[in-house]
């Protein structure tokens, strides 16, 4: 965790790479570095790179546990809070999840749009009573769990391909 907190706070991890791979690396900044005027000294090319390397680095880092855990990492790590954006994950609304579902859906034909309809309500309203399920596991096993956006797209995924088996099992 030492080495993503120094590259969180820096943009580098010392020693890294060994020094004939950081001088060609640099070497080959050098120049680009002189095309913006940097003057050619180690110290300013290196300064350039590491400017360069910031510029173009996206680094995502996704973790869990939140609450306590997460506190203890923040003090060890400062990097976690001070040089990163954080993204709170908020449950969708039920609305959302019954239109999102709905469009998904759009492509298999149903008898009825009433059936489509329902079939998106039932889905939207599994997918919350996961958080209900939750909450309970915490509270008996002290351990969390998470439902995500990710995990109500695969449920859709998942009736489809059983809805579409099963539609083939019937139709021979």
């Amino acid at each position: 965790m030492i080495p993503v907190n120094d590259m969180l706070n820096s943009g580098w991890i010392f020693d890294l790479f060994p020094k004939e791979d950081t001088d060609g690396m640099i070497g080959n900044v050098r120049g680009e570095a002189k095309g913006f005027g940097i003057p050619d000294n180690i110290d300013s090319i290196t300064n350039f790179f590491l400017d360069k390397m910031r510029r173009n680095m996206k680094v995502v880092l996704c973790h869990s546990p939140v609450g306590d855990q997460m506190r203890v990492r923040a003090r060890k790590f400062p990097g976690i809070i001070g040089s990163t954006s954080i993204d709170w994950f908020h449950p969708w609304p039920r609305d959302a999840l019954i239109d999102v579902s709905s469009r998904f859906l759009s492509d298999i034909e149903f008898p009825h749009d009433d059936i489509r309809t329902a079939v998106s309500n039932n889905m939207s309203e599994v997918h919350l009573s996961i958080d209900v399920a939750n909450k309970k596991y915490l509270q008996l096993e002290r351990r969390f769990n998470y439902t995500t956006p990710k995990s109500f797209l695969e449920l859709i995924e998942f009736y489809k391909k059983i809805l579409g088996e099963k539609r083939n099992f019937i139709d021979k």
